[in-house]
């Protein structure tokens, strides 16, 4: 698959997710067969202001190819921010956010709120176009409800404007995470454009990525929240996509392991105090099904120091199966 000056193989992507996709989860998907990632998305308004924590969300993903996402709602601004995401992460391509439908974001015309203003959104994808000398992108849903469902003019739109290629979330703003992706209106959108589409939405294991990706015909698929706790789901996809068993997840130790890196990393990147904060949502996530763990869940919601984190995982190793 080619966007703009890219090429991908197995285009297999690891949705960008705030307050989850950081770089030490991203880092851990790649390992385990994640193609692509993009970073939690960063308001260009604070790139602008160069602010320091936002800043921080964009460092690049160690291995495969990794986007910046950035959001906001002004063309000047969001093609400024945009050129800094680029120089401050390195990042290979940038996203613009036009799909999250939280009321805080949307509601004040960023993310999915663009999607009523389909307009600027093309101003701002062409702004932005004009700005950086790498692919533009950009992620959105199937309207702002389901009495608003402009997919297909809004992603023309955008291919028009100068975008790469599209990744499109099949539900509404309204929807949120509930319902069910609407995968036929992907393979609409498909259909109508020429430039790359990525289907996301209910992409929740093997069976599921196959039955997708023959619905839509996109170009490459993405997983958000099946990957919660879960990132040797990107194994079984890929193994699934080539026409190759896959042997299935390793042993709750193993699994273990994994997570510990994982807040390893996350320490290297943030310090030992945010570490173990997210932690807490992450270690949980790791657990999620196995039998008996309820006791080590509840003491996940009190960890403090990295001792605590390996107290834990040796206990779990040592007692649960």
């Amino acid at each position: 698959m080619e966007i703009g000056n890219l090429t991908i193989e197995n285009p297999l992507f690891l949705a960008p997710m705030a307050g989850v996709s950081d770089w030490a989860f991203r880092t851990i998907c790649v390992g385990l067969g994640a193609n692509v990632t993009v970073t939690e998305m960063v308001s260009s308004r604070a790139l602008v202001y160069r602010d320091k924590k936002s800043a921080k969300l964009l460092r690049k993903t160690s291995g495969g190819i990794c986007g910046a996402q950035i959001f906001g709602n002004d063309p000047q601004i969001m093609a400024e921010g945009a050129r800094l995401a680029l120089e401050i992460s390195g990042c290979d391509f940038i996203d613009i956010n036009m799909g999250c439908p939280m009321p805080k974001i949307a509601g004040s015309g960023d993310g999915c709120g663009l999607m009523r203003t389909p307009e600027l959104a093309g101003q701002i994808v062409a702004a932005v176009t004009k700005a950086v000398d790498v692919p533009v992108t950009v992620k959105c849903r199937l309207g702002w409800d389901k009495g608003s469902i402009n997919v297909l003019d809004f992603t023309r739109r955008m291919e028009d404007s100068g975008a790469a290629m599209v990744t499109v979330h099949g539900r509404t703003r309204s929807m949120l995470y509930s319902g069910t992706a609407d995968w036929d209106t992907i393979a609409k959108v498909k259909q109508r454009l020429s430039i790359p589409v990525i289907a996301n939405g209910d992409i929740t294991g093997a069976e599921a990525a196959l039955r997708c990706r023959k619905r839509t015909g996109a170009d490459g698929l993405m997983i958000g929240r099946a990957a919660f706790g879960d990132p040797w789901i990107f194994q079984e996809v890929r193994a699934a996509l080539a026409g190759e068993e896959y042997p299935g997840r390793p042993c709750l130790k193993d699994r273990v392991d994994v997570a510990v890196k994982q807040f390893q990393l996350a320490e290297q990147d943030h310090g030992e105090h945010i570490a173990c904060l997210e932690a807490r949502k992450h270690f949980a996530w790791y657990l999620k099904g196995v039998p008996y763990s309820g006791y080590y869940k509840n003491q996940i919601t009190s960890l403090t120091t990295m001792a605590d984190i390996y107290r834990v995982a040796k206990d779990v190793a040592r007692d649960l199966k």
